[in-house]
């Protein structure tokens, strides 16, 4: 493992969301819909066209939490 990584056990609420994640998958696919992404907006989980999940950049500002907690535990950003 890369850097201060650690292995650990899922918790209950990833098990739900990747559960709900392929719920909606299937279902955008069953529906016929292609070239759309799942995601989470607040607590629902959604299909986007991935074009319009791409139409703008959406950044996250270098000292927010975020990027802290992601260094923290040792991810690298490449910088």
């Amino acid at each position: 493992m890369k850097g201060n990584l650690r292995k650990s056990s899922p918790t209950p609420y990833g098990r739900i969301l990747a559960t709900r994640f392929s719920a909606m998958a299937i279902e955008t696919a069953a529906q016929g819909k292609f070239g759309y992404m799942v995601g989470l907006r607040e607590t629902e989980v959604i299909a986007v066209p991935v074009k319009e999940a791409i139409l703008k950049l959406r950044t996250v500002p270098l000292d927010s939490q975020f990027i802290k907690s992601a260094r923290a535990v040792g991810t690298d950003f490449g910088d």
